[in-house]
């Protein structure tokens, strides 16, 4: 049986897994990430990535904190090598999902989910800031739409915040200038699908 090819970060660090916790943590170096978010967003199994996470955080490139009950991971910024491992993690590494992340637009990654999505708004949220990356509208009773906001998720290749509200409720909590709704459209807006223009 042929063995399939390897990408040149997971020759020069040794590991599948160990390359893409490595780009989590790098592409997001101010953020922390706990075990089962992780295993989520990287799509691996998560005796894979407890393993690989004890061998990084052996060498100090990691570090771990305590908090709420869960152990949270995030790049460790007094490391020698921190900055050489953003040079090399912050530009994408996996040129395959650079191409779906450009060749895709929004009004692509809803079509899955058009028949029970009423509208989104994108956001650029900063690192560190506070907010949604995605509000979602519509129909999620039988929780298409969260499964969808988790396979966004994998393909951004990042930890996201989203809210899904419904139609009904969006237009309410508009209406009244309801708090949480300002602060996201006080936000950086980077897209908004609104098919049936009940956002605008």
């Amino acid at each position: 049986m042929s063995k399939v090819a390897s990408t040149p970060v997971e020759k020069l660090f040794g590991s599948k897994t160990r390359a893409k916790l490595l780009q989590l943590f790098y592409e997001n170096p101010t953020k922390s990430f706990y075990v089962r978010e992780m295993t989520r967003v990287i799509d691996e199994q998560i005796n894979s990535v407890r393993r690989e996470l004890l061998n990084l955080e052996s060498i100090g490139i990691i570090k771990n904190e305590n908090f709420d009950n869960k152990t949270y991971y995030s790049a460790n910024n007094k490391h020698p090598f921190y900055r050489p491992m953003i040079d090399i993690f912050s530009k994408k590494v996996d040129s395959a999902r650079d191409k779906d992340v450009k060749e895709n637009t929004w009004e692509d990654y809803c079509r899955p989910v058009k028949n029970y999505l009423k509208g989104l708004v994108v956001t650029n949220r900063l690192p560190g800031q506070e907010g949604v990356d995605l509000l979602i509208i519509g129909n999620d009773k039988t929780k298409k739409l969260t499964r969808w906001a988790e396979v966004i998720e994998k393909k951004m290749g990042k930890p996201i915040n989203y809210v899904i509200l419904s139609a009904d409720d969006f237009i309410y909590r508009k209406n009244v200038r309801d708090r949480f709704i300002l602060d996201v459209f006080e936000m950086e807006i980077a897209e908004i699908y609104d098919p049936e223009k009940i956002i605008k």
